[in-house]
């Protein structure tokens, strides 16, 4: 058996046929719907013969995001905004998710944009997306920053900024992973650059010192009660790499809890998000070159689907 199949054994035959009251009862909150379900699964794996070979419980096994745990994240907490969220987030005892979501979104979320900067070559990606999987989508805890999720953003982030016209910058910086020696004598960041859908495969160079001026970040957002209520938040900040301001911030929510096809109720890419975005692997691309705007091609279009392959 497949660890999805097993999933799909433990998930959606608890919950298949059930009305949303019965998932989520007046009183219960995403967050005890998501312990029941870990203590269910739990419960299963314990009183039931396994195949051999087969896993059971992964997503129990997973422990809350650290924002913390690595240099990158320490940095990225530790930047100050123009406009932190306030200490009073605005939570009313008895609101329901719903109504917290919403409240955070018209009072909290949104593109804040205090410079621009014209024809910009390329820029740094202070910080990589954290790996993701089914298990972690589903699992309340697990994703430090479950907003605007991309799976390219994660697995290939050069696809999503280098292929003209489309995507218009010319080269992307990333921190190249730490040797295991702990050595630092190898080059400390990748860059990508070259290509052209059809035309010229992507170039990747190691190099010992940063191109970029400009570069980006991501931080997870804890509100009061938001992952008890289903809510989790998260900004992107980008940064002028040379003076340290703040040229803007990008500020989403989303809620999930109540979904039905699965034990937990959590599945973060499908969650109502706000801002709203109609594709998560074009907008982190559209709101920083929104900041640093990328000099423009010959008959480009804004936008674009041309995801290099």
């Amino acid at each position: 058996m497949t660890m999805l199949a097993l999933a799909g054994t433990l998930f959606l035959g608890v919950v298949a046929g059930s009305s949303h009251a019965g998932l989520l009862g007046k009183e219960e909150t995403p967050g005890e719907r998501f312990r029941k379900a870990m203590e269910k699964i739990k419960q299963s794996c314990e009183t039931r013969k396994l195949d051999p070979g087969e896993v059971c419980g992964e997503v129990t096994k997973l422990k809350p995001a650290d924002p913390l745990a690595t240099e990158e994240g320490r940095f990225a907490h530790s930047i100050k905004i123009p406009n932190p969220v306030p200490e009073d987030s605005g939570y009313k005892p008895g609101m329901t998710s719903q109504e917290y979501f919403d409240h955070l979104c018209k009072t909290e979320a949104g593109e804040f944009i205090y410079k621009t900067v014209e024809n910009v070559e390329g820029f740094y990606m202070m910080r990589s997306r954290e790996s993701v999987d089914d298990y972690k989508l589903q699992h309340l805890y697990a994703l430090e920053d479950p907003y605007a999720y991309s799976d390219i953003e994660t697995d290939a982030p050069q696809k999503l900024f280098i292929n003209p016209p489309w995507w218009r910058y010319k080269f992307l910086e990333l921190r190249k992973a730490v040797p295991v020696s702990g050595l630092n004598t190898a080059p400390r960041y990748l860059r990508y650059s070259g290509y052209v859908q059809n035309k010229s495969p992507m170039v990747v160079e190691e190099v010992s010192t940063l191109k970029s001026r400009y570069g980006y970040i991501w931080r997870g957002v804890r509100r009061p009660h938001d992952r008890e209520l289903g809510i989790a938040g998260g900004e992107i900040i980008v940064l002028d790499l040379m003076s340290n301001d703040v040229l803007a911030v990008r500020r989403g929510y989303m809620y999930s809890g109540d979904v039905r096809s699965n034990l937990t109720g959590v599945w973060w890419v499908g969650g109502q998000a706000c801002p709203a975005y109609k594709h998560a692997n074009q907008y982190t691309y559209e709101f920083l070159s929104k900041v640093i705007k990328p000099a423009p091609a010959a008959g480009s279009e804004e936008g674009g689907f041309g995801v290099a392959k």
